[in-house]
């Protein structure tokens, strides 16, 4: 399981003192309101930002970041990702699990391995699993208990329970 992945998203600039909007990708925003700074991941390159100000807005969050004072130096930060360890994402109910711990888990029907969860997408009508199979075809599957059975980060597996959904 990964130890560092991504929680939120940065999103447009906001007002005229440098905030920007903050998607949390749990929905939850508590743990986003406690840290103290933030690990922004943008391009392939990292830098830690000190964190002024948030402010709840609606669903998503207004941040402020140190040396960030203007809208246009807001805007350079739009698309970048908030990363964080495994202890600093929001705590998971029964039956969560994050994105990143799904990414990678073999798909196995009837005992047979048949591929690899891609990622998760979200969807107008809940989330979808994208698999990739053994022959190389890609899948969007319903992330629901209807097509899934046992989900298994840590050994590695998730258990598909109808294959018709495949093609």
């Amino acid at each position: 399981m990964k130890e560092l992945f991504v929680i939120a998203l940065l999103g447009a600039p906001f007002g005229v003192k440098g905030q920007i909007k903050v998607h949390s990708l749990s929905g939850e925003t508590v743990h986003l309101e406690r840290v103290g700074k933030a690990r922004l991941r943008q391009d392939g390159k990292e830098k830690t930002y000190r964190i002024e100000a948030v402010e709840l807005l609606g669903k998503d969050l207004l941040m402020k970041f140190a040396g960030i004072d203007s809208p246009e130096a807001a805007k350079t930060l739009t698309g970048a990702e908030i990363i964080a360890p495994r202890e600093e994402a929001a705590p998971l109910k029964t039956g969560e699990y994050y994105v990143e711990d799904l990414k990678g888990l073999r798909i196995l029907y009837e005992g047979e391995e048949l591929g690899q969860i891609c990622d998760i997408i979200e969807g107008g009508g809940g989330n979808l699993a994208e698999i990739a199979l053994l022959s190389g075809k890609k899948y969007l599957v319903p992330f629901r208990n209807e097509f899934f059975g046992e989900i298994d980060p840590q050994n590695g597996f998730a258990i598909l329970l109808n294959t018709w959904i495949l093609g």
